[in-house]
């Protein structure tokens, strides 16, 4: 028989829940606070990241018995020039999400916690400078983090996948909640190339400026999504994820994670 979702899920669980289980693995999803186009929710990077790790807990434990919690999401990200200027869009440094990463893992530490998983969201949040720097304060603790958009080919699913606000996170709402998406409003997702070649290419890079790379704040048109396309990227996702927390909690320290 599976356990309730909300045994995974630490934004609904309660301590009563929480002590009659033995943890084997955290994940910690992060977000953002942008405008998606204008048809998904600001909170869209947040929301997905959580609803995927969520879904991620429970495949490892109906199919290995894993448990997993899953930390409320990081709903804070960093955001490029020209996006800070739109309403409501949250840019927070670097060193403020390194101080709260910080907090949460020290947190977690003293608890007794030595696996995490961050399940990022948003393409401007980068983790490893921050992982290198906690396994110095903390070497005992197996800090790993994902792009969950990655984890299988998105060209495999979807006609037209973009950047931002496109036909993935689109379809993956969708199937995840579909009140939240109004469709109808979407822009077309344009979005404009690097004139210089090697900054279109990715051998050197530089944020883009969001002010002049998309008049609607998306990048890939959304038009052609479904909430059946986004059903099949969740379940292809997560059984890697599901994978994953299952090898994850059987390595009992950093000297089991290599042949």
């Amino acid at each position: 028989m599976g356990m309730e979702t909300r045994a995974f899920d630490l934004s609904v669980s309660t301590y009563g829940e929480v002590r009659q289980h033995e943890y084997e693995v955290v994940i910690l999803p992060w977000g953002a606070t942008e405008p998606h186009n204008l048809h998904l929710p600001y909170w869209t990077d947040s929301i997905l990241a959580h609803d995927i790790s969520v879904a991620a807990a429970k495949k490892a434990y109906d199919d290995d018995g894993v448990l997993t919690m899953v930390m409320p999401p990081v709903g804070f990200g960093a955001q490029n020039p020209g996006q800070r200027e739109l309403p409501f869009c949250i840019h927070t440094r670097q060193s403020t999400q390194e101080a709260l990463l910080n907090d949460i893992v020290a947190s977690l530490h003293h608890q007794g916690f030595r696996r995490l998983l961050i399940v990022n969201g948003h393409g401007g949040n980068q983790f490893k400078g921050m992982i290198r720097d906690l396994n110095v304060a903390f070497p005992d603790m197996m800090i790993a983090s994902s792009e969950w958009y990655r984890q299988v080919n998105a060209k495999d699913y979807f006609e037209h996948p973009g950047d931002h606000a496109d036909e993935i996170e689109t379809s993956v709402m969708m199937y995840f909640h579909p009140e939240w998406v109004r469709l109808e409003d979407a822009g077309a997702g344009e979005g404009r190339q690097f004139r210089l070649q090697a900054l279109r290419e990715g051998s050197v890079w530089m944020p883009r400026d969001w002010s002049r790379v998309t008049k609607d704040t998306g990048i890939g048109n959304p038009m052609a999504s479904t909430a059946e396309k986004g059903k099949r990227f969740v379940e292809a996702t997560i059984a890697v994820y599901a994978k994953f927390l299952h090898e994850f909690a059987a390595m009992n320290d950093s000297s089991q994670l290599y042949e």
